[in-house]
């Protein structure tokens, strides 16, 4: 018998209930949200158990959503159960204002760098984590890029010509 999105999904309800929301199916790709209080939690759940076997952790990153009210910055994780090819992505919602997830790098070590790349580009503060820093920026950076706290384009530049961007003229 070969693990389904629908067995998954009932091993989960059944062990964290209300702490679990948004299941969906995009693509077949079983997505869920859980309380951020409970991102170890639950992936140390789908790892240890015998029937779901989530033991590779694929990625790790991060979306911000400005308009988002105390949960602009969502940290998604990709899981892999290697036995029966199946996939699940994990989110868990954190306020920009204190963007703290506990770290998952006690049971994936391949956290380690996913977590410090997601925190230089969005500023998630991984809790527990054993050395979280910038490894792609520069340290003196006082901002994360990532975010979407600033203009696309500068409306000032004249430099540039929209015509060569598509935009405006006869094409």
């Amino acid at each position: 018998m070969s693990l389904t999105n629908e067995r998954i999904q009932q091993r989960l309800t059944e062990k964290f209930g209300d702490v679990l929301s948004g299941f969906e199916e995009p693509y077949g790709l079983l997505t869920l949200t859980a309380q951020k209080d409970y991102n170890l939690k639950v992936m140390q759940f789908l790892f240890d158990d015998e029937e779901l076997r989530f033991r590779f952790l694929t990625d790790i990153t991060a979306v911000h959503y400005p308009e988002r009210k105390n949960e602009e910055l969502a940290v998604v994780y990709h899981l892999h159960n290697l036995q029966d090819n199946i996939r699940l992505r994990l989110k868990v919602f954190t306020p920009v204002a204190k963007p703290d997830v506990f770290t998952a790098t006690s049971l994936y070590e391949s956290a380690n760098w996913m977590e410090r790349e997601t925190y230089d580009f969005f500023g998630i503060n991984f809790v527990g984590h054993p050395n979280l820093i910038r490894v792609l920026n520069v340290d003196e950076m006082t901002y994360f890029p990532m975010r979407k706290e600033f203009p696309l384009e500068d409306a000032m530049r004249i430099d540039k010509d929209d015509e060569m961007f598509g935009r405006g003229g006869n094409i």
